[in-house]
């Protein structure tokens, strides 16, 4: 069977799996993803022996230190899938949800009710927890999905869905509301970008060049971040302990993630005092330093160019720039960042809202590391990925983002005039 016509079976069997989860119950969802989480627990060594084969080869292929981190499967990592599957089964099924009922004045009661988007693409590279997350998320919200991993992670993915479609059927879910699309061929990216009929959305994870493809290429919604320039910012009145903390967790706690900081912004005043010692601190955990022209002058770091501060290095390195107000900090973020996560750092209620207010991004902090922007540290339970859009989501997409609306108009005969 040639690629386009397996494509085209995924796509049937997909939408016919959509129109039967669209009324599975929730007792049925949230028992297979709890057996689903139970089978996880228990392929640890399945899952990390076929992670092995990935890790191999991506170290043949000469993958970064970074990459190779998001490709690898820790324990720690099998159990935080299987852990975000139970919270996601803990969750309230948005399916059905009434968002807001309004009696006109000829009687008609007129409801929008929250109902499954239908069938989701998901297209993704190298983590391979994402295909846990995904089809879990769109099980619960009563989605069928189709999965298309990274060539890098080829043997995680099939190996994780194998257990969630075995978890899930053996719980009464439909055999195709989850597929993985095993080859490793990129013209199945092309076809299932052209699989309008039968997919609804698609949602890209991935690097820039990946996600700019899909959204040249792409017949079918996309909602996805482009990249994350990410910044925090370090206000004059901030507490610089706090400062230095949530800024070496920003930038090394796991740099090869769209969350983390790329761009570290110091108030004037307090840059002689608080560059140094963070500077000293990033420096020992690795991370090489691109600063303007004033931060060169007070740390060790080679000059930041202009395409520095647009750039997502996903990787320990960071451009710093020295800053005179809060103005100039917001204007930098809104013109150089992402629209993904920024951070400031003060003691002042009013600096504080001023940022909340004016940086244009899906999430803003104050006082704490952007690495927070992630669906299980949000409560959410997971998330299919992270929005950059302004419809129909925007920020981490989990179950509500996974849902749509329709009208459910009742009425007692009325008729128009």
């Amino acid at each position: 069977m040639d690629l386009h016509a397996e494509m085209e079976q995924i796509g049937q069997r997909a939408r016919a799996a959509a129109d039967g989860l669209r009324s599975m119950t929730r007792a049925v969802k949230d028992a297979a993803l709890i057996e689903i989480a139970k089978r996880l627990r228990a392929s640890h060594d399945v899952l990390r022996a076929e992670n092995a084969k990935d890790l191999a080869a991506g170290r043949e292929k000469g993958l970064s230190t970074a990459m190779l981190d998001r490709l690898e499967l820790t324990p720690k990592r099998i159990d935080a899938m299987a852990e975000g599957l139970e919270v996601v089964a803990g969750l309230p099924d948005p399916v059905g949800e009434i968002v807001n009922q309004t009696i006109r004045p000829n009687g008609l009661r007129i409801a929008q009710v929250r109902q499954p988007i239908g069938v989701v693409g998901i297209i993704y590279e190298s983590r391979p927890n994402v295909t846990a997350d995904a089809a879990g998320l769109c099980l619960k919200s009563g989605n069928a999905c189709i999965l298309r991993g990274g060539s890098e992670a080829i043997h995680s993915n099939v190996a994780i869905a194998k257990v969630f479609i075995d978890g899930a059927t053996a719980a009464g879910a439909p055999a195709d509301a989850v597929q993985m699309i095993s080859t490793t061929d990129r013209a199945a990216v092309g076809e299932m970008l052209k699989m309008d009929r039968f997919i609804d959305v698609i949602v890209p994870r991935g690097g820039k060049g990946l996600i700019s493809r899909i959204l040249d290429e792409s017949r079918i919604p996309v909602v996805a971040h482009l990249d994350g320039v990410c910044h925090t910012y370090v206000h004059s009145d901030a507490d610089l302990a706090m400062a230095k903390a949530i800024s070496l967790n920003a930038k090394l706690q796991r740099p090869g993630v769209c969350n983390a900081m790329e761009t570290l912004l110091v108030h004037k005043d307090v840059a002689k005092q608080f560059l140094p010692d963070v500077a000293k601190a990033l420096a020992e955990g690795g991370c090489e330093l691109r600063g303007c022209l004033r931060t060169c002058a007070l740390i060790n770091c080679q000059p930041a160019t202009e395409e520095d501060w647009t750039t997502e290095y996903l990787d320990k390195i960071l451009s710093i720039r020295i800053v005179d107000s809060l103005a100039e900090a917001i204007d930098h973020i809104n013109h150089y960042g992402s629209h993904h996560s920024d951070a400031i750092v003060t003691e002042g209620y009013s600096a504080a809202e001023a940022f909340l207010d004016a940086v244009d991004s899906a999430a803003v902090y104050v006082n704490a590391s952007t690495r927070f922007t992630d669906g299980f540290e949000f409560g959410l339970g997971a998330e299919i990925g992270i929005s950059t859009n302004k419809l129909h989501c925007r920020g981490p997409m989990a179950l509500k983002e996974l849902t749509t609306v329709k009208y459910v108009v009742r009425g007692a005969g009325q008729i128009r005039e």
